[in-house]
């Protein structure tokens, strides 16, 4: 867990220590078949991974990666004579060519051999189309068979990264790598999305040294295991455990492992007690700083153990869990789910409104209607679809021909419509006579609706106060959600004299970088045409002035955010000190019953030896309480306040959109 790699002399007992990753742990070592060698990959403070070998014969670590390049995944071949590796080679990048000119690497790992030996011929030897006779012509095609008992693997080190040759097939996203007897087995998978499945799902190839082709033997696959003599893979794909051959006539035949007629004996009182000493042991050696902020974590867990013996559900586990991180006093300590054995909920439909019943009438009415946008999927809104004639103030009298009634629950009678169409009887007038039927499709869930209204209702202050001026750009995460917001507002909006950034309500996540290395852009240069207008250099650069606006519920990466957002010079914060919860988390695995538990592992300082954020928060420049009889009369002081003060520095400091000087004139001058 310290990322120290150890060798133990099984007969002495005796530890060897082979290397420390100081940013992480180490997960693909490998033995060379004699067990003389070990491979691992270790990350410099580059941040590049290189591949390392140590040998038994004399203690020594050697890098055998070239120092610019990114190495993973070692694997000796059976005699001992290869090291393969993946290694990202494809600096011919993706390149983004809508919004701005940049480049992505992406599909950029090769598979390479390393010859150990300075004697060694190429993986691959030369074909010929000549008949020549030889005793045993399939020894001739790639790697000798492995030996029943490997010699001692012999490295001749001098030299040996540039003894390296590529495997003939092509640069991709790949993830795994095996050696075996017909070649190699590859794990390759698509892009990475935020908000969206990959380009293509996770397939198992083998590479054949016999056709030297690239083979799929199954597609969608998860995990993968090879059995002990290397010639067979068992994989899961689809909630199935399968079998093929490792190779590429595995492509055919896959028998599934039958794994429904499997039991166990539960006892679960016993697995409480494992979980709570497997949370307790999480924290004790993940924990971001070894001290636990000075807490007797032994003393604790004598504390709280005993409770375990009084859990009488999961959920009660997850309290007496939740109660001793606590004692912490850290944020991002996570503790969820498990074998807590819910009931499953019927779903309900909904409509896309706000709904009001009319006292006078004794109907309910559609008193607002959350438009959203019916191009995108994300915000489609069902009473505004194309061709459904709904408007604000209409009377809805039946849901499926069942009348809303006084002592009616409208949403009773969407319950388990959620995928089915549903037929409203709508008016004007709160009787039948004259009513007219809409069909529609309902969605499951109006968040995205109102958020949507809530931002567009902004930006629509914004626009209105300012007269024009100003844009409004609002990031309700620093992930999936808002870095699509941040996509889809901002280059709409680069023509504006300033633009609020909304940070509140801000969720956190992981991209508040990607925002901030745009928004932090300056115009180096003006490049202008004659017929293609203004064009700023770098691409996408926002000119205008910024504030961004801050609360209570700005979390996490959107704690982070505010704070370089200052530090980086863009502009004023505005509103309330923000959460201040910083500490990165990641998952370590399930508990024993899928349970999860998130350690906080990944401080942050200053720039200095100083923590920052963790338990203060981000405090505004500009003090701006939104109180509740303001919001209640519709208004928004943080965000005004935010509109005043870019209205302000544009008084002060306009920036004017660039126009060209005028046309030089290079004839040459009259003496």
């Amino acid at each position: 867990k310290d990322g120290v790699l150890r060798i133990v002399d099984v007969q002495s007992g005796a530890l060897t220590v082979v290397a420390d990753e100081e940013r992480g742990q180490i997960h693909d070592h490998v033995w060379s078949p004699c067990s003389g060698h070990l491979a691992f990959t270790l990350v410099a403070r580059s941040g590049l991974r290189g591949i390392h070998l140590w040998s038994k014969a004399d203690g020594v670590v050697r890098m055998v990666s070239k120092p610019l390049n990114e190495d993973r995944s070692p694997v000796f071949d059976a005699n001992g004579e290869r090291l393969f590796f993946l290694g990202l080679r494809g600096f011919q990048p993706r390149l983004a060519t809508t919004h701005e000119w940049d480049y992505q690497i992406d599909r950029a790992l090769g598979v390479y051999a390393l010859a150990l030996r300075r004697d060694l011929g190429p993986w691959l030897p030369f074909r010929s189309d000549e008949a020549v006779a030889t005793p045993n012509a399939a020894k001739s095609e790639g790697q000798a068979p492995a030996s029943t008992s490997p010699t001692l693997t012999r490295i001749d080190f001098a030299g040996l990264a540039d003894r390296v040759e590529p495997v003939p097939v092509p640069l991709d996203n790949y993830s795994a790598l095996a050696a075996v007897e017909s070649g190699l087995l590859l794990v390759r998978s698509g892009g990475a999305y935020y908000g969206r499945e990959s380009d293509r799902p996770a397939s198992l190839l083998c590479f054949g040294t016999q056709k030297r082709e690239l083979v799929e033997l199954a597609s969608d696959i998860g995990g993968l295991a090879l059995s002990p003599d290397g010639k067979k893979v068992v994989f899961s794909s689809k909630g199935k455990y399968l079998v093929a051959d490792a190779a590429p006539s595995g492509k055919d035949g896959h028998q599934t492992l039958a794994t429904d007629k499997l039991q166990v004996q539960r006892v679960p009182a016993d697995e409480w007690r494992q979980i709570f000493d497997e949370v307790w042991r999480r924290f004790r050696d993940f924990f971001y700083v070894a001290n636990l902020h000075g807490y007797d974590w032994e003393k604790l867990r004598a504390q709280y153990r005993p409770l375990v013996d009084h859990v009488r559900h999961r959920s009660d586990l997850n309290y007496v869990l939740g109660e001793m991180i606590a004692e912490l006093n850290v944020g991002h300590a996570y503790i969820s789910g498990g074998d807590v054995d819910r009931p499953s909920r019927v779903p309900v439909a909904l409509l896309g409104a706000v709904l009001r019943f009319d006292r006078d009438a004794g109907r309910y009415r559609i008193a607002t209607l959350l438009r959203g946008e019916q191009d995108d999927p994300i915000y489609r809104s069902p009473l505004t679809a194309v061709g459904v004639h709904v408007a604000e103030g209409e009377y809805l009298l039946a849901i499926d021909g069942e009348p809303l009634l006084a002592h009616s629950d409208p949403y009773a009678l969407l319950r388990g419509k959620v995928g089915q169409r549903v037929v409203l009887t709508v008016s004007m007038q709160p009787v039948l006579d004259g009513a007219r039927r809409v069909v529609i499709d309902p969605i499951a869930d109006e968040q995205k609706l109102h958020y949507h209204a809530f931002v567009q209702q902004n930006r629509a202050r914004v626009e209105r106060l300012s007269g024009g001026k100003l844009g409004y750009l609002h990031l309700p995460d620093m992930g999936e959600d808002g870095i699509r917001e941040f996509i889809k507002q901002y280059y709409g909006q680069l023509d504006r004299e300033g633009l609020v950034v909304d940070d509140r309500y801000n969720g956190g996540g992981n991209v508040s970088q990607m925002v901030l290395n745009r928004l932090q852009r300056q115009l180096l240069m003006c490049t202008f045409g004659r017929t293609s207008g203004f064009r700023a250099y770098p691409q996408a650069t926002f000119q205008g002035h910024l504030v961004c606006l801050l609360n209570e519920a700005s979390a996490s990466d959107g704690d982070i955010f505010p704070a370089m957002f200052r530090r980086a010079g863009l502009g004023k914060l505005v509103g309330k000190r923000s959460w201040g919860g910083i500490i990165g988390i990641t998952s370590r695995g399930p508990l024993l019953d899928g349970g999860v538990v998130n350690v906080p592992e990944f401080g942050n300082t200053e720039p200095g030896a100083e923590w920052t954020i963790e338990g203060r928060g981000v405090d505004p420049d500009i003090v701006v309480e939104n109180d509740l009889a303001a919001l209640l009369q519709g208004r928004d002081p943080q965000l005004e306040k935010g509109v005043e003060v870019l209205l302000e520095q544009i008084r002060a400091a306009p920036r004017p959109w660039p126009v060209p000087p005028p046309a030089p004139v290079k004839t040459a001058r009259p003496r």
